[in-house]
């Protein structure tokens, strides 16, 4: 668990404080809210047969001969001298029903093990972004000494459950290698789940290895207990690359979850109108899952959902806008027809820290959650549409999860909670603040802030004037001051590192 430094208990809520932060502790979360679906059944079903129009009639290419084999023999109609491939509707209901309605993910920290499906909800750190930012250092590429900070910074917030890749891409280590230093951090700076990247059969092989390594497991149990991830997304429109397909036979061979999301932009790599960017990315995702399952059947998948729009005048992604919202609505619902896990994201198109980039995310985090995602992608410290790691917003983000934390949980109806003993002391007129029942719940009454300052103007401006940002900042810089890695059996630690040292004398993964 994070390191604290105060704790106390104060109701049935033990809170944390961990570098002047107001810490939730950790805990699974489950969205036992009604999920909001946006179309009625009949639109749905037109999705859903348009996707398997297109499947039946254009198809999917495939760029890997393994993967027109595999199709092959499952009965799919796989195109002579072509790597397309085009499925018959009901082989592809057929393969897709394979994949299990939910799963669960195993950390080298029991504690920190994981459900993936039903009503559980997952949140995941920012991944994949190419540069990292904050206020001092200013926006620059990323590196390794902060893609470990970021590592730290996740590790040190309860309400990140796992990591969804590299916080940011550590652009100064040599790709032949890189995965092998940034999965030893992964593994040792934090004992959360972690995801690798679908870039080749070697790189997934390694990861596979320094998983089994760190969870002290043999491959049998690796293979009964999922315990890393991989993200594919379809080269939309219609594609799957030669890496992702290695990967995901890989991961399914030994029973690790893929989630296969397509990346299907309205108005640039789908259609410029959200039916029709939904039913491409439904029929990508039934596609490629359903050769996830002809591979490996009944290998954990989830279904993602990644539809967003674009500035046509740009050509700029455009993220946390309504259209976002609606199509993170439908994807909720196409995910429970085929009884699959959904995956979505917590994104937003600002360039810094501003007032855009929270009510962005905010008009993800909202869809998100009426859509009962269980899995959200980039959660915290995305920025500028995914093209940086921003250490303050991490900060930010992680009071915004906490607040949906908050707002998942049951609200208790008693004779305690009901208070009319107080209302009786009270009566008309009066105030509630000096009540028995008010001073039994004095600091436990309501939700304790991360980042927000809810003094008044004058005791604020005495304060220092501190906005939102610069408390974010400051908080982070705290975190990092006060970071202790979590604790790793020294024999894990000295076989991880004779792994990662011999594979890097071998060469590391070819180039792609």
């Amino acid at each position: 668990m994070t390191q604290a430094r105060g704790r106390r208990r104060e109701g049935g809520r033990v809170r944390r404080t961990v570098g002047g932060i107001n810490q939730l502790p950790w805990r699974a979360l489950e969205n036992h809210q009604a999920p909001m679906d946006l179309l009625d059944q009949e639109a749905l079903e037109a999705i859903h047969t348009a996707s398997l129009e297109i499947l039946a009639e254009v198809g999917l290419d495939f760029l890997h001969p393994e993967a027109l084999t595999i199709l092959k023999e499952a009965g799919a109609d796989c195109e002579a001298g072509s790597q397309r491939v085009r499925f018959d509707p009901a082989l592809v209901e057929e393969l897709v029903a394979k994949a299990p309605a939910r799963f669960r993910l195993h950390a080298r920290n029991p504690a920190h093990n994981l459900q993936i499906g039903g009503s559980a909800m997952v949140f995941c750190s920012v991944a994949s972004a190419p540069n990292v930012s904050d206020l001092v250092g200013g926006r620059r590429p990323g590196n390794y000494q902060d893609f470990c900070d970021l590592v730290r910074l996740m590790q040190a917030l309860n309400i990140v459950h796992l990591f969804g890749g590299y916080p940011v891409e550590p652009q100064d280590l040599p790709p032949e290698t890189r995965h092998l230093d940034a999965l030893q951090a992964l593994g040792t700076l934090s004992d959360k789940v972690f995801h690798a990247y679908s870039l080749g059969r070697t790189r997934i092989l390694d990861a596979l290895e320094m998983t089994r390594i760190l969870r002290g497991i043999d491959e049998t149990q690796l293979a009964r207990e999922p315990s890393l991830f991989t993200v594919v997304n379809s080269s939309s429109p219609l594609r799957l690359d030669g890496p992702m397909i290695e990967g995901m036979l890989e991961m399914g061979r030994l029973g690790q979850p893929v989630v296969l999301t397509p990346f299907t932009l309205s108005g640039a790599m789908a259609p410029a109108s959200l039916a029709g960017a939904l039913a491409l990315q439904n029929a990508e995702a039934l596609g490629c899952i359903a050769f996830a399952q002809a591979a490996n059947p009944g290998a954990p998948m989830v279904y993602g959902g990644f539809t967003s729009n674009v500035d046509m005048k740009s050509g700029a992604p455009a993220f946390g806008t309504p259209e976002y919202a609606k199509a993170v609505l439908v994807g909720g619902q196409l995910a429970r027809r085929y009884g699959l896990p959904y995956r979505s994201s917590n994104v937003n198109a600002s360039n810094c820290v501003d007032g855009q980039a929270a009510y962005e995310s905010m008009m993800s985090l909202w869809p998100v959650t009426l859509a009962h995602s269980n899995m959200v992608m980039h959660a915290a410290g995305w920025l500028e549409g995914g093209l940086v790691a921003s250490f303050e917003k991490v900060v930010l983000d992680a009071e915004m999860l906490q607040h949906m934390a908050e707002f998942l949980q049951p609200l208790p109806v008693n004779e305690e909670e009901l208070g009319l003993e107080a209302v009786r002391d009270v009566g008309p007129g009066g105030h509630f603040f000096g009540t028995a029942h008010t001073l039994a719940r004095y600091e436990q009454a309501f939700y304790a802030p991360i980042v927000s300052d809810w003094r008044n103007f004058e005791t604020w401006r005495e304060a220092g004037a501190e906005d939102a940002t610069q408390r974010a900042h400051r908080l982070y810089k705290q975190l990092l001051a006060d970071f202790e890695p979590p604790p790793l059996d020294p024999a894990i630690a000295e076989e991880l590192e004779a792994f990662v040292q011999r594979r890097k004398r071998e060469g590391g993964a070819p180039p792609l």
